[in-house]
């Protein structure tokens, strides 16, 4: 039996960083305001959305690659927050 009375949670406002809550200039300036040009995975989050925005004009190929790069980027940054997790996060 279903039961009809199920609450729906309610929508939230994203948060800065959700990746549809802003376009990469207002990424970009958001990095910039916050001096958070030392965070590597902001980095990364502002070459991706790049990426998604210029994904129309890539050739599959061309946007694969890039793909490519950026996760072998994400990939050599490691663990290292390890220990610092308050300071960074």
């Amino acid at each position: 039996m279903r039961n009809a009375s199920i609450a729906h949670p309610k929508p939230t406002t994203p948060h800065p960083l959700h990746p549809n809550f802003m376009d990469s200039r207002k990424l970009a300036q958001y990095i910039e305001a916050t001096d958070s040009i030392a965070k590597p995975w902001l980095l990364v989050q502002l070459r991706l959305k790049k990426l998604e925005e210029s994904r129309a004009t890539l050739s599959p190929n061309d946007y694969t690659q890039q793909l490519e790069d950026i996760h072998q980027d994400l990939m050599a940054l490691g663990e290292w927050w390890r220990g610092i997790e308050d300071e960074v996060f």
